[in-house]
């Protein structure tokens, strides 16, 4: 039997994003954890969150693709503040889906084991801050080789501490009186 994980991520619009996803889920069923994730998987009527909410509850632990997705050329963080703010000037970031910053935050407050992958470029604020979920936080590049990242120490021992921390959810799950 499979053991059920939320696999996070915005719609690739890229083939090698499309790759990372699919190579991930192969990696993921290879080790017996079957990913999971709203509108691709798994449907649900309702609003997006209460499907959301279904899924993670379901879940053992959530993955996290912070995909770029829109592309700032120039701007500015806090540009007119008139409280001795610093002006952050923000050129070629990358941003991502909310629900990559929603979905993480729904899982950590369930008590989920959380893995968020950050594609280089993307806009590091918010869930992505390095810190605020108290984990280290991978980036990955995906203008060099997807296979070579997926065999590279810190992929491998990053994934098999998530999925220690996941298995264990997995099994407290089943003890009476227990919440994660």
């Amino acid at each position: 039997m499979s053991i059920p994980v939320f696999l996070s991520y915005p719609k690739p619009y890229k083939k090698n994003q499309e790759k990372f996803v699919e190579k991930l889920c192969s990696y993921l069923h290879n080790r017996g954890l079957e990913p999971r994730t709203l509108g691709v998987t798994d449907y649900d009527m309702k609003a997006p969150l209460a499907g959301i909410r279904r899924l993670m509850f379901e879940s053992n632990g959530i993955l996290t693709i912070a995909f770029r997705r829109g592309l700032i050329e120039k701007g500015a963080v806090k540009p007119d503040s008139d409280m001795g703010q610093e002006k952050v000037i923000v050129d070629g970031k990358w941003m991502t889906s909310p629900f990559c910053h929603i979905e993480p935050a729904m899982a950590f407050q369930l008590g989920l084991p959380v893995l968020v992958f950050r594609e280089k470029g993307v806009l590091d604020d918010g869930i992505l801050e390095k810190g605020v979920l108290g984990l280290y936080m991978p980036e990955f590049d995906l203008d060099f080789s997807i296979d070579e990242y997926f065999h590279s120490e810190e992929f491998r021992q990053l994934l098999g501490s998530w999925e220690g921390r996941v298995r264990c959810v997995y099994e407290r799950k089943g003890m009476p009186g227990s919440w994660f």
